[in-house]
C-alpha cells in the first residue's frame, strides 16, 4: 500500500501499461510487425529460389542444345527425317470415370 501512494510509481505503471497497451508504437504492434516482417523474409527467400531456378532455365535455353530439347519435348517438334512416338501409360489416360 505504501507504493500506491507514491507518485512515480503510479506514473510509471500508468506509463508502462500505456506503452504496452495503447500507444500507436505499442509491443503488442511491434510483435505483429515483427512476425510480418519474418514472413515476408520467407517469401523472399522462395523468391530468390524460384529466380535461381529461372535462371537456370533461361542459361540452358541460351544454348541450341538447350532450345532443340525444349521444341522436341513441350511442342513435340522433330527434325524432316525423324519420326516421334508418344508413349502415355494407362494411369495417364483420361477415363470416363475421371469426367
Amino acid at each position: 500500500m505504501k507504493y500506491l501512494k507514491n507518485i512515480y510509481i503510479l506514473i510509471l505503471v500508468v506509463f508502462v501499461i500505456w506503452m504496452v497497451f495503447f500507444d500507436t508504437n505499442s509491443l503488442i504492434i511491434h510483435s505483429q510487425y515483427n512476425s510480418e516482417i519474418d514472413d515476408l523474409e520467407a517469401e523472399k527467400e522462395y523468391y530468390k529460389k524460384e529466380i535461381e531456378k529461372d535462371q537456370e532455365a533461361i542459361d540452358e535455353l541460351s544454348r541450341e542444345e538447350g532450345i532443340e530439347t525444349f521444341a522436341r519435348e513441350q511442342y513435340y517438334m522433330k527434325k524432316d527425317n525423324e519420326d516421334i512416338y508418344i508413349i502415355e501409360y494407362q494411369d495417364s489416360l483420361k477415363t470416363k470415370e475421371d469426367e
